[in-house]
């Protein structure tokens, strides 16, 4: 597939650039130019600047927005006008499959609740990881910051365009994606996507079958604490998580 990244020169473009390289035919915009991989500069807040980067693309997975969890809402507003310009530019090109980076702080107040709470903490006496509610991709949404916020829009926009126009959009609540690729924090133990698993998925939603015009999936590895359900990410796109952050507590015991 012709796959355009937008935000390609972050750590999840950079992540998905080094290991779908080689299954399909990528190219890239950022604020950042990189000629060494073709990724040219462009600004999503921008229409004219991004516009000629959609010819001739299959898919558009779009990273483009602000990663701090504590972005504040001025920014956060350029983030949605953005989302905006990039779902533009794709239905104007054609562009059938849209993918976009959402986030897990969507519903991030869940984790106020029990037995989450304990869970994000590593307080897991009484706990039994097989009982554990899920968190479902169609639980009600509960944002925990202007960030989680403007993943949310991001994610009824796309709903828009997939019922208005001719494209299938599929949004990730990408789980916690680390540099370093590895648990740093207790609640890293339940939330870690690794590299490996989010190249994964990333790829078996740009492969999933044209029909699926919407959908939301949570991207988190197959974690021994892990608290989303990842059932319909298994039945619609054919995501099959491979890692557990636990291996990582085994590695430091060793």
């Amino acid at each position: 597939m012709r796959v355009l990244v937008t935000g390609a020169s972050g750590l999840v473009g950079s992540v998905l650039w080094e290991r779908l390289a080689a299954e399909h035919t990528l190219s890239g915009i950022d604020l950042r130019r990189d000629r060494a991989r073709g990724i040219a500069r462009g600004d999503v807040r921008r229409p004219r600047t991004i516009r000629s980067a959609f010819e001739d693309v299959d898919a558009v997975v779009d990273l483009a927005t602000g990663a701090a969890l504590n972005l504040p809402w001025s920014e956060v507003e350029k983030d949605i006008e953005g989302r905006v310009n990039v779902l533009e530019a794709a239905r104007a090109h054609g562009v059938r499959r849209y993918v976009f980076a959402s986030s897990n702080h969507v519903t991030g107040m869940y984790e106020l609740d029990q037995p989450y709470a304990s869970i994000v903490a590593g307080a897991y006496d009484g706990l039994d990881p097989a009982g554990i509610p899920l968190i479902a991709p169609d639980a009600p949404i509960r944002p925990d910051s202007p960030y989680g916020i403007g993943k949310g829009f991001a994610e009824i926009a796309s709903r828009h365009y997939a019922e208005c126009y001719d494209m299938s959009c599929l949004c990730l609540r990408i789980g916690t994606v680390r540099p370093d690729d590895r648990p740093r924090e207790a609640r890293h133990y339940a939330t870690l996507l690794t590299h490996a698993d989010l190249a994964r998925l990333v790829d078996c939603a740009l492969r999933a079958p044209p029909e699926l015009r919407y959908g939301i999936y949570f991207g988190v590895s197959a974690n021994r604490w892990r608290f989303w359900d990842i059932t319909n990410a298994r039945d619609e796109l054919g995501f099959e998580p491979h890692d557990d952050a636990e291996s990582f507590r085994t590695d430091a015991a060793g």
